[in-house]
């Protein structure tokens, strides 16, 4: 079968360009030929939040990446449209995240249309976490571009009955493979001296980009609770900021614990990933919103325990008191629930739970429901 992924790839970073790259590496190994068409322009600068769109690591391996798609130009759109259509793909495959999106790749898959050819997508979401004004008009326009859908949580799919409301298209759940290509997992103590931190110490782990709905300013508060400095608990934050970084500091000097956060908050590139949560006892995610979230499918590849709010997927995915705490979007909350995991000796039990969980998490489930979708 051939087939092509449209969407980020590498020279783009983060995790939308891991997904893609990994799910072809999974075609590719059931013996299909794989193509990415990727992007030329992802985000004009001003409307990109962070330091630089583009990886510092080398390119995938063994990875077929055509680089068409401007975001913002109808004439590329239409261009790579008609470009997939001539590789007569029996399969395309669109990531969406974002409706600022919609227009490209929504067109881009209209204009791909040829007979025999299935145009599915796999859903972050639909319904933005960061609202704008056109959200629901765009999304629609890419729901009506594709034949089926696969969403990774519960609560996108089912919003994607907004979109959708007759069940015309088919649509499958398929919870948010592993993320296991960021390198060996390693010992506490040599993860602890490659960030130069104490190995004897107690680590919590915030991963990933810094936006207002990930919930860093709750976790922050928690960390003042006057119990964490007693379990001498010290929070790592190890992720690039997508805004002002300034009343995240002013928090910090405000309720006075520089000494217990630990900040690396510069794009964390793919080689450094193991360290972060191979250094951490549990991984701590107090989203205000969400979906899902590729941070657990990392922390479940590691084997590594997770508190986590209860917003949108992610209670699916961290049954609680099995592989983690599952507590509302509350600091005092999170703080109950980080000191519980030390003061009563969770770490064990939850570890074993995350390991038999993650079993459920296979790039082959991903790759197995697409197929139920359309019945390959």
């Amino acid at each position: 079968m051939r087939v092509i992924i449209l969407g980020t790839a590498w020279p783009y970073r983060g995790g939308l360009a891991a997904f893609n790259e990994r799910l072809a590496y999974e075609y590719q190994k059931d013996g299909h030929e794989v193509e990415i068409v990727t992007f030329t322009l992802q985000y004009p600068s001003f409307l990109f939040p962070g330091k630089t769109q583009y990886s510092d690591e080398p390119a995938p391996q063994g990875l077929k990446i055509t680089r068409m798609l401007n975001a913002i130009n109808p004439f590329s759109w239409l261009m790579v449209g008609r470009y997939i259509k001539r590789q007569k793909p029996d399969l395309l495959i669109t990531k969406f995240w974002l409706p600022f999106m919609a227009p490209a790749l929504g067109t881009a898959n209209r204009v791909a249309k040829h007979a025999g050819m299935r145009r599915v997508t796999i859903l972050d979401n639909l319904v933005p976490h960061e609202r704008r004004i056109g959200d629901k008009l765009f999304a629609r326009y890419f729901v009506n571009s594709v034949d089926g859908m696969i969403a990774m949580s519960q609560s996108v799919l089912d919003d994607a009955d907004l979109f959708d409301q007759k069940h015309r298209k088919p649509r499958k759940l398929c919870m948010h493979p592993l993320y296991d290509h960021y390198g060996v997992t390693m010992s506490k103590d040599e993860a602890c001296k490659q960030l130069n931190i104490d190995p004897s110490g107690r680590y919590a782990l915030f991963f990933g980009f810094i936006r207002d709905y990930k919930g860093l300013d709750l976790l922050l508060d928690a960390m003042a609770d006057e119990r964490i400095g007693r379990i001498g608990l010290k929070l790592i934050v190890a992720g690039e900021f997508y805004g002002d970084p300034k009343p995240y500091m002013e928090q910090i000097e405000r309720l006075g614990i520089g000494d217990r956060v630990i900040l690396k908050t510069d794009f964390i590139p793919d080689s450094e990933v193991n360290r972060y949560f191979c250094a951490a006892d549990v991984v701590v995610q107090p989203y205000k919103t969400a979906t899902q979230s590729g941070v657990t499918q990392i922390a479940f590849n590691f084997e590594k325990p997770m508190i986590v709010t209860n917003v949108g997927g992610l209670p699916e995915i961290v049954p609680n008191e099995k592989v983690g705490f599952v507590v509302e979007p509350d600091a005092r909350l999170i703080a109950d629930a980080i000191v519980r995991y030390y003061e009563e000796g969770w770490q064990e039990c939850l570890t074993e739970g995350v390991k038999a969980e993650k079993k459920k998490y296979l790039w082959s489930n991903m790759t197995k429901a697409i197929k139920e979708v359309f019945s390959f």
